[in-house]
């Protein structure tokens, strides 16, 4: 079946209801019809992810998001045009045509354009936005190839798009513009220090939220962890009993922020089939660079 094909059942698949897993340049995501209202509640079952916990939705353009939204601030029309396609989530006021269930109930929604080709062609093919966590068990680690996908959901997806390894590695950044100062709710490849050269400065709420509705994905004390015990350590100093392994920037892991960002997932993926007791990872520099994959690392840990 050519790439061609895929796309074109893969589309098929999902204005039926269906569930498609997909990659984009940040994370593989499990993707549904966002304005179907069962095809959504199915993700929230396949994942077992609570209610609370908004979806993205996934658009081809800035003008098919500017159709979705209530307001599109003038934020979102310059973030949009200086970072889309890209890793960034403009969380905006929504229109009544996206129920919802992929809101959390929430008057808002958060959008974004993915930067991969067959992501893109998806959607352009499907003629629908498409609502899309992470295409994995909630709280676990996110896919960056089609093998997690397979290994964490199995036959609960109609069907997986294989688009090889992901570029980004980690989840977009989420910025709420429904407000001014906009609100950083999620850190991601897309920088505080890059969004505030566009707009100005901005708030930062990434703390864990309080139980209920989350004003954007990620926001659990707990998220994106191994099955095997992550500890986050400082100079070095390893657990004293059972058998792992050490990750530390330039020492099993890039020494650079986006490589290491990139390499994270899949190194966690592999070892955790390696029957460890630990992995220690050496906390990152505390610097806007590395302030995503710090993030990640103390959900993974906690």
């Amino acid at each position: 079946m050519t790439a061609a094909d895929q796309i074109a059942r893969a589309a098929a698949i999902l204005r039926a209801g269906g569930l498609v897993a997909f990659p984009t340049e940040t994370v593989y995501g499990l993707g549904a019809n966002a304005l179907d209202r069962a095809a959504v509640r199915r993700i929230y079952e396949v994942k077992g992810r609570p209610a609370g916990s908004p979806l993205i939705v996934h658009v081809e353009s800035a003008e098919q998001a500017r159709s979705l939204a209530a307001e599109w601030p003038e934020e979102a029309e310059r973030l949009a045009e200086w970072f889309w396609p890209g890793p960034l989530t403009l969380v905006v006021k929504k229109r009544e045509v996206i129920p919802n269930e992929a809101t959390g109930g929430l008057p808002s929604a958060g959008l974004r354009m993915p930067a991969h080709p067959m992501a893109l062609a998806l959607i352009r093919a499907a003629g629908v936005p498409v609502a899309a966590p992470s295409a994995n068990r909630f709280t676990e680690l996110s896919p960056t190839r089609a093998e997690h996908v397979r290994a964490s959901l199995g036959s609960a997806v109609d069907m997986i798009l294989d688009g090889g390894a992901t570029v980004v590695g980690i989840e977009s950044t989420v910025l709420a513009v429904t407000e001014k100062p906009a609100r950083l709710l999620r850190l991601g490849a897309v920088t505080r220090e890059e969004i505030e050269e566009r707009i100005g400065p901005v708030e930062v709420a990434v703390a864990p939220a309080a139980e209920g509705a989350h004003a954007s994905p990620g926001q659990h004390a707990r998220h994106y962890a191994p099955r095997t015990r992550l500890v986050a350590v400082r100079g070095g100093r390893l657990p004293e009993e059972g058998r792992g392994v050490y990750l530390a920037p330039g020492r099993g892991m890039p020494a650079e922020a986006r490589a290491y960002a990139a390499a994270l997932y899949a190194t966690l993926h592999e070892l955790d089939q390696q029957g460890l007791d630990w992995i220690a990872v050496e906390e990152p520099p505390d610097t806007g660079a590395w302030a995503a994959v710090r993030d990640r690392l103390a959900r993974a840990a906690s």
